[in-house]
């Protein structure tokens, strides 16, 4: 970037509507908010925006805060090699990472995968979620989108069994994963997971609360079990050896494109397979997480799909095959 001209730090909160509601074990909600960064430099502007996430003691306040706290050393030259110890792993770096990538490849002429040195993403199925309900309800929900080819179910705990049967007649040709968060025991661990691996489910995510899912790693898992709340950045990669086969990278807990991608191919030499997951939001969110999906054996990238509507020049959604970001949009 042009060390001449200082770069110049805005940030905003943003609320995009959902459409209907998107409910998972720890609640519902009926909106998005993100939180945006944006980087100007002369004529050129790069922007990132993130996910705030309570379960991890974030607020989109506290992310702007963040970001504005960070205007004098951006303005005084942060790149993103230093942005990485100046601030925490999280919401509000990974907006200012992406922030940095988009301006970066915007001022240079590249796309922002060849400023990693990487392939560049192609197409690709996303899974499409439903959310946590009653078997009947989300079997109902299930049956509208039942021609997609993955789907990513949302359970709850008690009655998992039945929603996941319930599911599975709604949708009998389509791969399934699934996604606990946090909400089993390790009472019911077991039979969930057999439920699981009776309906034919690739994939179960984040079955116990992290912090308490040593049961894991004590019981013949039947199928494959990924972290999500277990796992954040590369520091806690090595804790997983043992009670799970997969990792859901976020760019949103890495904090940021550049950790992220270090840590795909940290989690490949450890032997985990790896899904690229996302929070209910924009495109502008999605974008960077395509570069990772070359690294991915599922991905998860259907946050616009769930919004009433996406931000202008928009990643392109074929049905389930989501399209590499153009560069009006990011990167």
């Amino acid at each position: 970037m042009n060390s001449l001209i200082a770069l110049e730090l805005t940030g905003r909160i943003e609320r995009w509507p959902i459409a209907g509601a998107f409910t998972i074990s720890r609640g519902a909600k009926t909106e998005a908010i993100v939180v945006v960064a944006e980087l100007r430099c002369g004529d050129h502007v790069g922007r990132g925006e993130c996910v705030p996430y309570a379960r991890y003691g974030e607020t989109p306040e506290a992310a702007l805060a963040a970001l504005e706290a960070m205007r004098a050393p951006v303005a005084g030259g942060l790149d993103r090699t230093a942005l990485q110890a100046a601030m925490q792993p999280g919401a509000a770096r990974n907006a200012l990472d992406c922030a940095l990538v988009d301006l970066e490849a915007k001022i240079s002429g590249k796309r922002a995968w060849e400023l990693f040195g990487s392939a560049a993403p192609s197409s690709t199925t996303t899974a499409y979620t439903i959310s946590l309900g009653t078997p009947e309800a989300m079997a109902e929900a299930t049956a509208k989108a039942a021609s997609r080819p993955l789907l990513k179910i949302k359970l709850g705990g008690d009655g998992d069994d039945a929603r996941i049967a319930a599911v599975r007649r709604a949708a009998p040709n389509a791969e399934l994963i699934v996604d606990a968060n946090e909400a089993w025991t390790p009472d019911n661990l077991a039979r969930n997971l057999a439920a699981c691996a009776d309906a034919g489910v690739t994939l179960v995510e984040q079955p116990l609360p992290a912090g308490r899912d040593e049961a894991l790693g004590a019981i013949a898992r039947p199928i494959a079990v990924c972290a999500d709340e277990s796992v954040h950045d590369r520091t806690s990669l090595a804790a997983l050896r043992g009670r799970y086969d997969a990792v859901n990278i976020k760019l949103d807990k890495t904090g940021g494109l550049t950790e992220a991608m270090a840590m795909a191919q940290d989690a490949q030499a450890l032997g985990l397979q790896i899904m690229v997951g996302c929070m209910v939001a924009t495109s502008l969110a999605m974008a960077p997480a395509m570069l990772l999906t070359p690294f991915a054996r599922f991905v998860d990238l259907d946050g616009p799909l769930l919004l009433a509507r996406d931000r202008d020049d928009g990643l392109r959604y074929d049905g389930s095959t989501v399209y590499p970001p153009e560069p009006a949009l990011w990167g």
